[in-house]
């Protein structure tokens, strides 16, 4: 199976998201003169846009690779809400199973952009756990979902807005691990170590030293094996796959393990980038079972959506491209 093979099979291929969904609202503007009324600089608003955010944004890059995508969140009962489910059905993301609550506001992060760049940020947010009743919901809307679908992987996305307690996390993985489904999480600093059992385990480097309350100098193959071993006395998980910014990925199974360099680009914006690389490492895990494969194309794409500004999705063509260009059309076993 090559890369066209590989890429094909994702259309066939069920990803199942949960966790924390939001709203990125972009105001885009001029800025020619600093206000009178205070020492700050003047946006002349030219154009908004909105768009996904979150656990929302791995749908949206695995719906743009091809993926049969759905999610599952809680969300307000308001405007951005719906503002936010529409934004995801465009892109044939099934949002048939996320909740609305009218105890919630949908979070939403608004940009002021002038210049190519970030002027300002408002976060409209509730960040408290969801109570029990909602926790039960969300239980029997993934039980629901994995018998209607099967999917073979499962990817919690967690921002630390409250969607992903320390409970669903528990019950959540025992469930996919009862249906043998492949399960990958994108964790944050308040439930870092909730995670146990789970297949695939994606933080950051900061991530890891705010989790493990490490001091991380200098990062190496010798460091980055002792760090996988450290979380896997704890979380019993099967692969740590770790992103060190420019220094590209680590991943470590139970056999292998390695530092992938990342590949020269133009940053213009890192956002969104760790959104893509679990989106991919997650998809290709689930279709080829091969971490190395799926850490090499992740580390690509996370590459590929910083050279635009802003929330982007990748580009299934271009990353197609850069696959065959950079891992030389890498026959891959099926």
């Amino acid at each position: 199976m090559n890369f066209d093979q590989l890429f094909e099979s994702f259309r066939n291929t069920h990803v199942l998201i949960i966790g924390d969904v939001m709203l990125d609202t972009y105001w885009w503007g001029n800025v020619e003169r600093i206000s009178p009324e205070a020492p700050v600089p003047v946006v002349e608003v030219r154009h908004k846009e909105c768009r996904v955010g979150g656990a929302a944004n791995v749908a949206l890059n695995t719906a743009s690779l091809g993926a049969k995508t759905g999610i599952i969140s809680v969300i307000g009962n308001d405007n951005d809400g719906e503002t936010l489910l529409n934004l995801m059905n465009e892109q044939s993301i099934d949002t048939s199973f996320v909740i609305q609550s009218g105890d919630r506001i949908t979070t939403n992060k608004m940009r002021v952009m002038a210049r190519n760049q970030q002027m300002m940020r408002l976060d409209s947010e509730i960040t408290t756990d969801i109570d029990s009743t909602l926790e039960e919901v969300l239980i029997k809307n993934v039980e629901a979902y994995i018998n209607t679908y099967r999917p073979s992987v499962v990817i919690f996305e967690d921002y630390n807005k409250g969607v992903l307690t320390s409970k669903l996390i528990e019950k959540l993985i025992n469930l996919c691990n009862q249906h043998q489904i492949v399960s990958a999480v994108d964790p944050k600093k308040k439930n870092f170590l909730a995670y146990k059992n789970v297949t695939l385990f994606k933080p950051n480097l900061k991530e890891v030293k705010e989790g493990l309350n490490m001091v991380v100098e200098e990062v190496d193959l010798k460091k980055m094996q002792h760090i996988h071993h450290v979380l896997h006395e704890v979380l019993q998980h099967q692969i740590s796959l770790i992103t060190l910014s420019e220094k590209g990925v680590f991943y470590q199974d139970q056999q292998n393990s390695s530092i992938i360099p990342t590949h020269v680009r133009k940053i213009a914006d890192v956002s969104g980038a760790g959104d893509t690389v679990i989106a991919v490492v997650s998809l290709v895990m689930a279709v080829t079972r091969q971490i190395q494969l799926a850490a090499e194309m992740a580390n690509i794409a996370g590459g590929l959506v910083c050279e635009s500004v802003g929330t982007v999705a990748i580009e299934k063509q271009k990353l197609l491209v850069e696959c065959k260009r950079l891992l030389n059309n890498q026959v891959v076993p099926s």
